[in-house]
């Protein structure tokens, strides 16, 4: 059984500026990798740090999904002034897995790829097929400064693996529950923060035909996520260690197990809103964002920019942190998953490198951070790009509060994204929000899914320290 060491929880530390964002953890290094079929190059220079060939195009494959794909067309557009005859071609994708897959086997993957949604690819699957990153880093960014001087610390690590830096982690994700500063005022109730007090709030929320929660087929596991934090922020370090290494018995700890108890109160109280496992994940959620038919969801940052155009006027967008299951979790109440995300990745046999590259240089430039910011409402990992006010945004503001109160209190969670577990962790969360199955049945799965992955002595391990 292979293993690889990554390091331990991410930090957000020192104070938190207009953009909301401090530090993360202490970054790892990178090692090289051997390229082939390269396409045809120029020499290299400062304003040319990849050697991008004039003629040439640049076929870029996106996610499309929270954060649209427009951003990238932006960056593109940026690119075009510094290398006016080379061709960037932006392809949107919800299916990142099912459609790129075949391509990576027959040796022909595209040059730069956004391996994000529900359909990514295991990272662990195709670490050994993809380009170091560390020279994109070491560049100049278009504003003349080394890139590395420009982002924030710590944006490494959840892209490096044994070693190797080869995922950029994009955009800086806050994860929490959501809701309606508005509704909430408007029937003088309080967030809450514990599931005590949430399932209290269901049954107010009930009197007024209102659920407390909701969820869509494609996005089941966001429970999963909001789980896992939840547990980890009350049984400390030694939960998330041992989901993340995969341990025995570890969907079995004691703050798992509060938490999927609470769960399972509230869908049999009828408090999740029913037909879940039946409806598309965006329609699910304007529900809550337009019909405002329940009152809190879990997410990430996406969320607002996701669901801008179903959201009910005034609705004022709130984040708060993940609920815990007592007054005095381990970790505290505003601790946080806040990390690097939206993975972007070069393959080693892309025709193009240098081009997937340099796109990917336009991208941390301070115009484009900037723009994602404020068409995205969500922060990039370049730093200095959103004003105090948040571009007017009510849930950015509120992630700048959640970050600011959580300090270094913040952590990650790696093992579903590298793993590729994701697609068999919906089947199980499906069938348990919609009630056909308990927390022990829940349990029981979920624990079957990390022991075939422990189990399997051809997926190569990674061990969280």
């Amino acid at each position: 059984m292979q293993h690889s060491k990554i390091g331990r929880r991410g930090v957000l530390g020192g104070a938190v500026a207009a953009a909301a964002i401090a530090p993360l953890a202490a970054c790892a290094g990178g090692s090289s990798n051997t390229p082939t079929d390269q396409a045809s190059t120029t020499d290299t220079s400062e304003d040319n740090p990849f050697g991008l060939a004039g003629g040439t195009s640049v076929e870029a494959v996106i996610f499309d999904g929270g954060y649209s794909t427009d951003y990238v067309d932006f960056a593109a557009a940026e690119m075009k002034k510094k290398f006016p005859d080379v061709k960037v071609e932006v392809k949107p994708s919800t299916q990142i897995a099912q459609e790129l897959q075949p391509r990576f086997v027959g040796g022909n993957p595209p040059d730069l790829i956004d391996n994000s949604g529900a359909g990514f690819i295991g990272f662990g699957s195709i670490i050994d097929q993809l380009e170091t990153l560390d020279d994109l880093l070491d560049s100049n960014s278009y504003e003349g400064v080394p890139i590395k001087d420009t982002i924030f610390e710590g944006v490494k690590v959840p892209g490096t693996y044994d070693g190797k830096f080869a995922v950029l982690n994009y955009v800086l994700s806050v994860y929490g529950m959501w809701y309606s500063a508005s509704l909430f005022e408007e029937n003088g109730w309080t967030a809450p923060k514990t599931y005590e007090e949430a399932i209290d709030l269901g049954a107010k929320a009930k009197e007024k035909g209102k659920f407390l929660m909701l969820w869509g087929k494609e996005a089941a596991t966001y429970y999963q996520t909001s789980a896992m934090i939840s547990a980890i922020k009350e049984g400390g370090d030694e939960v998330r260690l041992a989901l993340e290494n995969l341990e025995d018995n570890a969907w079995s700890h004691p703050a798992v197990q509060g938490v999927f108890t609470a769960l399972e109160t509230i869908v049999k109280n009828g408090y999740m809103k029913p037909g879940g496992n039946g409806t598309q994940f965006t329609a699910a959620q304007a529900q809550w964002s337009n019909a405002q038919e329940a009152l809190i969801y879990p997410s990430g940052a996406w969320i607002e920019n996701e669901m801008k155009s179903q959201t009910k006027e005034g609705f004022q967008m709130t984040g708060m942190p993940e609920l815990v299951l007592s007054d005095s979790p381990a970790l505290g109440y505003e601790s946080l998953r806040a990390e690097a995300g939206e993975g972007f990745i070069v393959p080693s046999q892309a025709k193009n490198r240098a081009g997937g590259k340099e796109v990917l240089r336009a991208m941390l430039s301070k115009e484009a951070a900037t723009n994602f910011a404020k068409t995205r409402l969500a922060p990039t990992i370049v730093k200095d790009t959103i004003p105090e006010d948040g571009f007017g945004s009510s849930a950015l503001q509120s992630q700048s509060k959640m970050l600011s109160d959580a300090g270094s209190n913040t952590f990650g969670i790696r093992f579903v994204t590298y793993y590729g577990l994701n697609k068999e962790q919906l089947v199980v969360w499906n069938s348990f929000l919609a009630g056909d199955a308990d927390a022990k049945a829940l349990t029981s799965e979920l624990q079957k899914i990390s022991d075939r992955v422990k189990n399997d002595s051809s997926i190569k391990k990674i061990t969280v320290e």
